[in-house]
C-alpha cells in the first residue's frame, strides 16, 4: 500500500528518507557545538519530538568521526531512565579501548578506582579530546548527571579532555534550568531548535524535491493551498512527514491526482494541540506530570478532559506555561 502511493505520485522514496534539512538554527547549533566540544563540558541539544534532534547529533558524530581529531564514544543503553554513570563508564571504556585482531576492546574492571584510571589512561593515550554522546537523555536521573559532571572534572586535572553532549525533549532544559540542578545547569551550554524551521513551507518543497522522481515537480503532486494548510497546522517535520503520508495514502485510495486542502483536512488529527499531545511532545508523560504538578492521576486525567469543575485547573495551567508548554 505504501509504495502503490507513492508509486501513484511519482515519489521515488519516502518521506523518512529525505536526508538531512539544514536551518540556521540547525547550522548554529552545528557549529557551536562541534567547535566547543574540543574544549570539554556539557552541551545540551533540547527539542520536542520531531524537531531533528537525533539527526543532527548523527551528523554531528558522522563529521567529527571523519574529521579524526576527536574521540567519540556514544552511549547505546535504551534504559535512559535507569542510565547510570557506571554504564557511561563501560560505553568510553569499550569505544576507547584500542581493538585487535583476536581483541574487540572491552576490558572494564570491575574496581572503581581501577575503572576511573583505566579510563583516564586511555583518553591520555589518545592525545585528543574524547566526546561521549548521550541520546534522549531527558530521563536521566539527577545524580548521574552530577556524577558525569566530576568525571569531566577529573579528567581535565589528568590533562585530559571530555566533552558530553546530551540530546532531550525540553524537560531535559527544564530539568537543567530548575534550582535544585543549579549545580550542573550553569555549567551546561544549552542549544534549543525546537523553532528551527521558521520556512515550513519551503521545508515541505524541500521535501517533495528530495522524494520525487526527476521529471516531477511538487506543484504537480500538491497545491499551494494544502503546503500552507500542512506549514500552518503541523510544528516539526515528523509530523509534517508523518500526515503527509497518511494524506498521500488517502489520495491514492480515492484515486485523487493532486494532494488537496480537503484531503489534508481529512487526515487532520484534531488532538494534535490538546494538552496531552503536547506534553507528549515536551518529552513529559503521566507520571512525570503527576510529579511535576504534585496532582494525582486522576487530576491529570481530568485536566486532560477538560473538565470546567476542576478545582486545581489554574494553578496546572499556570505551571503548565512555566514549563513552556502553551495553552
Amino acid at each position: 500500500m505504501y509504495i502503490e502511493a507513492n508509486e501513484f505520485y511519482g515519489l521515488k522514496k519516502f518521506f523518512s528518507e529525505a536526508g538531512y534539512y539544514e536551518t540556521d538554527a540547525h547550522r548554529r547549533a552545528y557549529s557551536d557545538i562541534k567547535a566547543l566540544s574540543q574544549t570539554g563540558g556539557i552541551f545540551a541539544l533540547i527539542g520536542s519530538v520531531g524537531s531533528g534532534k537525533t539527526t543532527l547529533l548523527n551528523k554531528i558524530q558522522q563529521d567529527l568521526e571523519k574529521a579524526g581529531n576527536i574521540a567519540i564514544s556514544r552511549s547505546l543503553s535504551v534504559e535512559k531512565k535507569a542510565l547510570k554513570i557506571t554504564t557511561l563508564y563501560v560505553a568510553l571504556l569499550c569505544d576507547l579501548s584500542p581493538k585487535t585482531k583476536n581483541n574487540n576492546g572491552i576490558k572494564v574492571p570491575t574496581a572503581q578506582e581501577q575503572r576511573d584510571r583505566a579510563l583516564i589512561h586511555l583518553m591520555k593515550k589518545q592525545n585528543k579530546p574524547t566526546v561521549l554522546i548521550i541520546d534522549e537523555a531527558h530521563d536521566i536521573h539527577g545524580l548521574t548527571l552530577i556524577s558525569m559532571k566530576r568525571l569531566i572534572e577529573n579528567v581535565k586535572s589528568k590533562g585530559a579532555t571530555l566533552s558530553i553532549i546530551l540530546a532531550g525533549h525540553p524537560k531535559l532544559g527544564n530539568a537543567l534550568a530548575s534550582p535544585a540542578m543549579e549545580e550542573i545547569g550553569t555549567r551546561t551550554r544549552p542549544f534549543y531548535i525546537d523553532q528551527a524551521i521558521d520556512n515550513k513551507e519551503k521545508y515541505i518543497t524541500w521535501l517533495f524535491n528530495q522524494c520525487l522522481q526527476e521529471k516531477k515537480k511538487p506543484q504537480d503532486v500538491i497545491t499551494p493551498e494544502a503546503i500552507q494548510k500542512l506549514a500552518e497546522t503541523y510544528e516539526t517535520p515528523l509530523q509534517i512527514q508523518h500526515y503527509l503520508t497518511k494524506a498521500i495514502q488517502l489520495g491514492h485510495q480515492l484515486g485523487e491526482p493532486v494532494i488537496t486542502v480537503e484531503l489534508i483536512e481529512q487526515v487532520r488529527r484534531h488532538d494534535l494541540n490538546s494538552i496531552d499531545a503536547k506534553l507528549i511532545r515536551k518529552g513529559y508523560n503521566l507520571r512525570t506530570t503527576c510529579e511535576l504538578l504534585n496532582a494525582t492521576p486522576k487530576e491529570i486525567q481530568a485536566l486532560f478532559s477538560d473538565k470546567a469543575n476542576l478545582p486545581r485547573k489554574g494553578e496546572f495551567m499556570t505551571k503548565l506555561r512555566q514549563i513552556g508548554v502553551a495553552v
